[in-house]
C-alpha cells in the first residue's frame, strides 16, 4: 500500500470520512448525529491500493510533546489485510517526525477489532480525556514512542 499524505479538503478523503461515518452509525456507536469533520491543523496520511483510496488516519498535536490519533479508517472491503497496522506505524512516524513523543488516542468500546489492534501495537489503556470525558463509548489509549537517534 502506498501511504500519501493529504490535504484536510481533498475528496477521496471526505468520502473515506463520509463512509466511516456511515458505518459508525449502522453500527450503534454512539454518535448521535454527531459527524466527523475535519481539522485543519490536523496531518492527514491516505493509504491507496490500485490507485484506489482505502484506508486513512490523521494526527493532531495536543501539546509539545502529545499528538493525537485523531481518526482512523480502512474500508470492509480491506480489512483483515494489515492496513491499519501500517496507517498507524505511518502516522506514529509522522508524529515522531513532528517532534512528539506520546501518542494518544480514542476509541469506542463497540469497536473490538480496533481496541485489539492499538493493545497489539503497544498502547495501554489511559483515563478518558478532553472531549471525551462525557461519552459513554469512549475508551482512550497511550503509547510513548521510541525517540529517533
Amino acid at each position: 500500500m502506498l501511504i500519501e499524505s493529504r490535504m484536510s479538503s481533498d475528496p477521496e478523503l471526505a468520502a473515506l470520512m463520509a463512509a466511516e461515518q456511515r458505518e459508525l452509525r449502522e453500527a450503534g456507536g454512539g454518535l448521535d448525529g454527531q459527524t466527523f469533520r475535519p481539522h485543519d491543523d490536523a496531518r492527514y496520511l491516505v493509504g491507496v491500493l490500485g490507485g484506489r483510496a482505502v484506508a486513512c488516519g490523521a494526527i493532531q498535536a495536543l501539546d509539545r510533546e502529545t499528538a493525537e490519533v485523531k481518526w482512523m479508517y480502512v474500508r470492509p472491503a480491506h480489512r483483515g489485510q494489515g492496513l491499519a497496522r501500517q496507517i498507524l506505524g505511518a502516522l506514529e512516524e509522522l508524529a515522531l517526525r513532528s517532534g512528539h513523543t506520546v501518542l494518544r488516542l480514542e476509541t469506542g468500546s463497540h469497536l473490538p477489532g480496533a481496541i485489539q489492534l492499538y493493545l497489539s501495537s503497544g498502547y495501554a489503556e489511559i483515563p478518558v480525556y478532553g472531549e471525551y470525558v462525557d461519552n459513554p463509548y469512549s475508551i482512550c489509549f497511550e503509547k510513548r514512542l521510541p525517540v529517533l537517534a
